[in-house]
């Protein structure tokens, strides 16, 4: 297996600690340092957008009962410039990255095309930028990516999906260095099929033509090349944060583009990945590899070497219920222990031979995988020891 390491950067109180903005970041540093040292492969870095505090006072909050913040790195590539400056040898990832919002696709290709003409002067790590549309739509609605009619309105999750196909597509050939205008990209179109049921697709049919809804563009622009043009694409590999099938092979169409997923995907959609992608996975890339596809898990291990085993199972299972239960209440208002015990179900937990026995259960052997330390933990020294513990008890007995 390969082992990738995830930073939530997520400023909300855990465990009687409400650290500072200056604390988490300190903490995210010296946390990223030692992931380094210890040999992980990506140090992957949430990116979130606005002030969810501010938000939740409005109208429509979309998560009322969260104190603090959703996530403190709203600019993923200065956060990455830090990091590689910081190490040695760990690559730097998004987890993700928004391409809606702040400019969209055009502004973000451009980003990322200027930050690899700086990079690559000095360094031959790679830079994996995981994109999406995002999860919280008041973050794109301030940049203009929002319903325009009512019909929108009542199709927008599926619209919202369309948007961003046609979005990714901009993106992903902006940056292969194409000149291009967003007349070379057909525009988002709606079906029947785009939608869960009969009745949401009937809401907004009367805006289809035989059958389709075509939408006019969110982005719409004359032909144009982004610069700097002369960038080492080595040293990029994008990563797609859908689970749409027609997205990624969308994508893949133009450039390399690996996939993100969720610990709690349900295997048969996991597989069904794999295989689409063995097929449709751009030749530049060469052939589709399942650790392509990183999983992201929650990792609550004890190895105290003062308790028993029996014990570090009990302590560490008593910590993994308390943070998520923690998490659904702040993102729900209310305690759900079936949600808690499903997430148990899907999370590492437990001593050092416990987490092994489950990773050799769950996982392939050439999985890789995103672990989770800092889950609602601000406990620094905590979190480290944890991972230097995954890597020197954890790791050897999964090889072994």
């Amino acid at each position: 297996m390969k082992y990738d390491i995830f930073f939530s950067v997520s400023q909300t109180p855990a465990g009687g600690r409400f650290p500072s903005e200056r604390q988490m970041f300190e903490n995210m540093f010296d946390q990223v340092r030692l992931a380094d040292e210890l040999g992980f492969g990506v140090a992957w870095f949430a990116e979130s957008h606005l002030s969810s505090e501010v938000q939740k006072h409005n109208p429509d909050p979309v998560i009322p009962h969260w104190k603090g913040e959703v996530g403190l790195n709203v600019d993923f590539l200065q956060l990455a410039t830090h990091v590689f400056t910081q190490t040695r040898r760990i690559e730097v990832g998004s987890a993700i990255m928004n391409i809606l919002c702040n400019g969209g696709p055009v502004a973000h290709a451009e980003r990322v095309a200027a930050f690899l003409g700086f990079h690559g002067l000095r360094d031959t790590r790679r830079l994996h930028v995981g994109f999406a549309g995002g999860r919280f739509d008041f973050m794109n609605r301030a940049y203009g990516i929002k319903p325009r009619t009512p019909a929108e309105a009542a199709a927008w999750p599926a619209l919202k999906g369309a948007v961003f196909a046609r979005a990714a597509e901009l993106f992903v050939r902006l940056l292969n260095g194409e000149t291009l205008g967003s007349d070379a990209v057909p525009l988002a179109t709606l079906t029947r099929e785009s939608f869960r049921s009969d009745a949401d697709w009937e809401r907004v049919a009367d805006q289809a033509v035989d059958g389709v809804w075509t939408i006019p563009p969110f982005f719409d622009f004359e032909p144009l090349k982004i610069v700097p043009a002369d960038i080492d694409r080595s040293l990029l590999q994008l990563v797609i944060g859908s689970h749409d099938p027609d997205t990624q092979v969308r994508v893949n169409r133009y450039a390399p583009c690996q996939v993100f997923n969720l610990s709690i995907t349900r295997p048969d959609v996991i597989d069904a990945t794999h295989a689409r992608l063995a097929e449709a996975f751009h030749p530049d890339g060469g052939p589709w590899q399942r650790d392509y596809m990183p999983r992201t898990t929650f990792v609550f291990l004890n190895a105290d070497p003062a308790l028993s085993p029996e014990d570090q199972r009990a302590e560490a299972e008593r910590e993994a219920r308390a943070a998520l239960g923690a998490y659904w209440t702040a993102l729900e208002g209310t305690l759900d222990p079936s949600k808690v015990e499903r997430a148990a179900t899907n999370a590492l937990i437990g001593n050092p031979a416990d987490v092994a026995a489950q990773m050799r259960e769950r996982f392939h052997p050439d999985d890789r995988l995103m672990l989770w330390f800092d889950f609602f933990d601000h406990d620094n020294e905590r979190v480290k020891r944890n991972m230097r513990d995954f890597v020197e008890k954890v790791a050897p007995l999964v090889e072994a």
